[in-house]
């Protein structure tokens, strides 16, 4: 008994110094998938590499992992210069540890309503050799005829469950109807761009 306690008591101040010279905070600074734009450095969309010709492997797998720490990735061609990823939703200020929203305003914007972000990311040769890297951040509102649980009513005017079964066939292709495109998310594409240009 006396044994443990005196273990206990040793433990505690080893957790506490852990935690204070930076096993438990310090990769969190370097995390590459928090969104912190400098606002004093804009870069140029796209943003030119000046590399040579040989280098395109590694342009394109730089810009796919950089892409691939904020975004899931759901097509890429390495001939083509593309990489396409799927939508994600935006988080709020319910959840700040998820990233996503790079400052206030969007994460309040995002509390208040269901917005989502998707990437497009072209890679194409310049002209005197390097490659320019555009990277587009779409930005979309849900629109819903009325609110999702909503409750008001339910018991009252309930439906009968039918049996038909009505089949929807899902073609990547089909516009979706009830997301609003808002336009760029530019505070977006520049923090992945600073990023790009800080591996480049």
């Amino acid at each position: 008994m006396g044994s443990t306690i005196r273990l206990l008591k040793l433990a505690r101040p080893t957790l506490a110094l852990a935690i204070l010279s930076g096993c438990a905070s310090g990769p969190l600074l370097d995390n590459p998938v928090v969104l912190r734009p400098d606002p004093n450095i804009n870069v140029e969309n796209p943003l030119y590499i000046p590399l040579g010709p040989p280098s395109y492997g590694l342009v394109y797998e730089k810009v796919l992992d950089v892409i691939s720490n904020y975004f899931e990735v759901s097509y890429e061609n390495r001939y083509d210069g593309r990489i396409v990823t799927y939508p994600r939703i935006a988080p709020g200020l319910e959840q700040p540890w998820k990233p996503g929203s790079p400052d206030f305003g969007q994460r309040l914007e995002a509390t208040l309503q269901t917005l989502r972000h998707r990437a497009e990311v072209s890679i194409q040769p310049a002209p005197d050799g390097g490659y320019f890297v555009q990277v587009d951040v779409y930005k979309e509102l849900e629109d819903l005829p009325k609110p999702i649980r909503s409750t008001a009513g339910a018991a009252t005017f309930r439906d009968p469950i039918t049996i038909e079964r009505q089949y929807e066939v899902v073609d990547p292709t089909i516009f979706e109807s009830n997301w609003i495109p808002l336009g760029h998310n530019v505070i977006m594409e520049q923090a992945i761009l600073q990023r790009l240009k800080k591996c480049l």
